[in-house]
């Protein structure tokens, strides 16, 4: 079934009323009435802000927690390779329900809408009448969170659209594609007391998670540099005909020369450094190679006429990137999906008392290690796996478990009226290479300024993905 709000808004009022709340520094009565939790959430004095940053147009979400709920209530938007993937995780826990489903495909709507059933829960709302049916589903009085796994292009008009409509929204990497729009969803989570989120699953990684503790327990002494990456060879899925929803991926590299995926490898690494809770990233320097590989794929593999054909790739088939922190550390980022290699997030971290390299997995520490050989970072599970890992051993899910683990998470923070592990500050800031990636390559590795999404609040330490166990 479609359920319809004769309330909705058009996606052409959405646009007008972000366009006068940014042009106005319209306040959150303007937005809608205050709810309990938006009341709640409210910190009780005002925060700093940085000399540089726009006026903050509502109080900072920095560590505000989520209002308590026995269940919560989660409408999935977007149910291709991904989202489709991601239902099962919700429906495995006890508290969640799936309410609704959004996808144009009435048939990817249709089988999600059929595993919620298989799993015992009530048939859930499917919407499916074109590209702007997610209006209607934010719209639901029913959801408390929006998943967001659509085409890059539409990943922030969906997250303002929840916003608008009063709903904590994660969203799939990246979480927009430009600075404007960052800024943006920033407003509006301030505006109206909303979390907007990446979804960004690497951050629980059981080798990433390890490595914050012992970051954190100082084994590394004092961090001085790390490195992430997405080097994956995605040619064949690119040109695939059925495995993206259209060549909307692949289109990407005839618009923009640098990082499009910044996020698995960014992520982590800011998670060691507390960016954003002691340290900050500032700026950014990005070199890119000639674009090649996917013409040269193209020539090799699709047929003449094929569509393809049109298009011109101008994107570097392989970006690094080197971001400067407030505190002096130097994290280095790459992106390549063109060219033949095995995958790699490169995720290493390095400090005055050692380093960590993943891909393979090895580390080298001081008192610890000696002789020039690696040592084996398996040695330490034991006393810095994090607890989400103790706790779910063998997690359901793809990705090597950290899917779940993200899920179980974020559900629990909801839950227990707890703050997410991170928020939009984070997704604002391990996005910005992508735009910032572009315009730096296009001045010959300028270094780019990136902003301060926390306006200040970077300085104040505050916790994170590495948690305590709640009681």
């Amino acid at each position: 079934m479609n359920e319809q709000s004769p309330h909705t808004p058009s996606r052409r009022k959405v646009l007008r009323t972000t366009a006068a709340a940014a042009g106005t520094g319209l306040g959150i009565g303007a937005l809608g009435s205050v709810t309990a939790e938006a009341a709640a959430a409210a910190p009780a004095e005002a925060p700093s802000t940085a000399a540089a940053a726009p006026r903050r147009k509502g109080a900072t979400m920095a560590g505000v927690p989520f209002a308590g709920r026995s269940t919560v209530r989660v409408g999935l938007i977007g149910l291709g390779n991904r989202g489709g993937s991601m239902i099962g995780l919700y429906l495995a826990l006890p508290w969640v329900r799936v309410v609704a489903v959004c996808d144009p495909v009435r048939e990817k709507a249709e089988r999600a809408a059929a595993k919620v059933v298989a799993a015992g829960q009530p048939a859930p709302a499917v919407y499916t009448h074109g590209e702007d049916d997610y209006e209607n589903l934010c719209a639901r009085s029913d959801v408390d969170f929006v998943h967001v796994a659509t085409p890059w292009d539409s990943h922030f008009p969906i997250a303002r659209a929840a916003m608008l409509a009063g709903k904590h929204v994660g969203v799939e990497c990246p979480v927009a594609m430009r600075l404007d729009e960052l800024w943006e969803l920033v407003d509006l989570s301030e505006q109206t007391r909303r979390h907007c989120m990446q979804l960004e699953n690497c951050c629980y990684g059981r080798n990433e998670m390890r490595v914050l503790r012992m970051a954190h327990a100082g084994k590394f002494g004092r961090l001085l540099h790390g490195a992430g990456a997405y080097n994956h060879d995605l040619r064949a899925l690119m040109f695939s005909p059925t495995y993206y929803e259209g060549p909307w991926r692949r289109r990407w590299h005839t618009q923009l020369r640098g990082d499009l995926y910044p996020n698995h490898g960014f992520g982590p690494v800011a998670n060691y450094m507390d960016v954003n809770r002691g340290d900050r990233a500032v700026s950014i320097s990005s070199f890119g190679t000639p674009a090649l590989g996917l013409a040269e794929y193209r020539e090799e593999h699709m047929p003449p006429g094929d569509p393809s054909w049109k298009e011109s790739y101008i994107g570097s088939d392989r970006t690094i990137s080197l971001v400067q922190t407030a505190k002096g550390r130097v994290i280095r980022l790459e992106h390549d999906v063109s060219t033949p290699h095995p995958y790699s997030r490169i995720n290493s971290l390095g400090g005055t008392r050692g380093v960590f390299e993943d891909y393979p997995e090895r580390i080298y520490l001081e008192p610890d290690h000696k002789d020039d050989r690696w040592g084996d970072f398996a040695a330490y599970a034991g006393e810095f796996d994090h607890w989400l890992w103790k706790e779910h051993a063998n997690p359901p899910g793809g990705h090597g478990g950290m899917d779940y683990i993200m899920v179980y998470r974020l559900m629990q923070c909801m839950q227990l009226g707890l703050p997410p592990d991170f928020d939009v500050y984070d997704a604002a800031t391990w996005t910005a290479p992508v735009p910032l990636s572009h315009a730096s390559i296009k001045a010959n590795g300028a270094p780019q300024e990136i902003p301060d999404f926390t306006r200040g609040e970077w300085r104040k330490a505050r916790s994170g993905v590495d948690s305590v166990k709640p009681a």
